[in-house]
């Protein structure tokens, strides 16, 4: 999200803790009807505002670790008061590997901090390419590991591609971290506050989009089929359709924020984030999960 609308969530966070559909729209070049997946919701799970607001995601290595999840509450001090203020939706590669992403209020860089399968922490800083988006929302591990997409705020009509960090062999915490290719998609994308790769070449992704103009609703799951699997040495491009819109319940009335988005290929469950309005925030915040078909 942008500094101002975080700011804004950060002072109402802090105020309430001291008081206290159906339809698949497919955009641009149809694609064939089995390209785009019916997701069906089959529960949900209460979100905590504090360490559950920003993202999720499944972890496998080392084996029975739980589900981690980011929020205003899960940034480490000696992160944050060294500017890195906002972490957004995190990802973890089959083989172990976790990674946050962070950003902050201003400057020309945006950071991924990764947790290795033996525990330790390092922190992989990308400089910004000329007209890339300061906001850091999220990341997503390609299945083979090697290469990680990351977004930005906005209306946007691209990906940006990377060498996983601490995975990718070409990365290193003492160099840059830079961009390697992108994704252009085929109609453009608004606000998306989290990727998921659900196979080689096909992510899921979770739109705050307040407009609806896109794609005739607003807040949509969102799937981008790739034309060919990143691999960081050429551009691919993305088929762009919306499978639905994500729930919007709460007992309080206003705007819902749509947060971050897990697909597990375990469970086959798919989990997103949807934060409630105004004092509800505490209460019936949701992360919503589903089940294709």
């Amino acid at each position: 999200m942008p500094a101002s609308a975080r700011q804004r969530c950060h002072a109402v966070l802090a105020g309430l803790v001291t008081l206290a559909t159906a339809a698949v729209v497919s955009l641009a070049a149809p694609a064939p009807a089995s390209a785009a997946d019916t997701w069906t919701e089959t529960g949900s799970d209460r979100a905590d505002p504090l360490t559950e607001s920003q993202g999720l995601t499944s972890v496998e290595v080392p084996a029975n670790s739980p589900n981690h999840y980011t929020g205003i509450g899960t940034i480490p001090l000696s992160v944050s008061t060294r500017g890195w203020n906002h972490v957004g939706d995190p990802d973890a590669s089959y083989n172990g590997y976790y990674i946050e992403p962070y950003q902050q209020d201003s400057g020309n860089s945006k950071m991924y901090r990764v947790q290795a399968p033996d525990g330790t922490w390092s922190e992989y800083v990308h400089t910004l390419s000329p007209g890339e988006a300061l906001n850091n929302s999220w990341d997503a591990i390609s299945p083979d590991g090697q290469w990680m997409l990351s977004g930005e705020w906005g209306t946007m009509n691209r990906l940006l591609v990377f060498p996983t960090p601490g995975v990718n062999r070409a990365t290193s915490p003492s160099a840059n971290l830079p961009q390697a290719s992108t994704v252009n998609l085929d109609h453009p994308v608004r606000d998306v506050q989290g990727c998921d790769f659900s196979g080689p070449t096909t992510l899921l992704c979770s739109s705050d989009d307040p407009d609806g103009s896109l794609f005739g609703m607003t807040k949509p799951l969102l799937q981008i089929d790739l034309s060919a699997p990143p691999n960081g040495s050429a551009d691919v491009t993305g088929h762009v359709t919306a499978l639905r819109q994500l729930p919007l319940r709460s007992s309080c009335s206003g705007t819902f924020e749509v947060e971050g988005i897990d697909y597990d290929r375990r469970t086959g469950v798919l989990r997103v984030i949807v934060m409630s309005p105004g004092f509800c925030i505490l209460t019936d915040s949701k992360t919503y999960k589903f089940s294709r078909g």
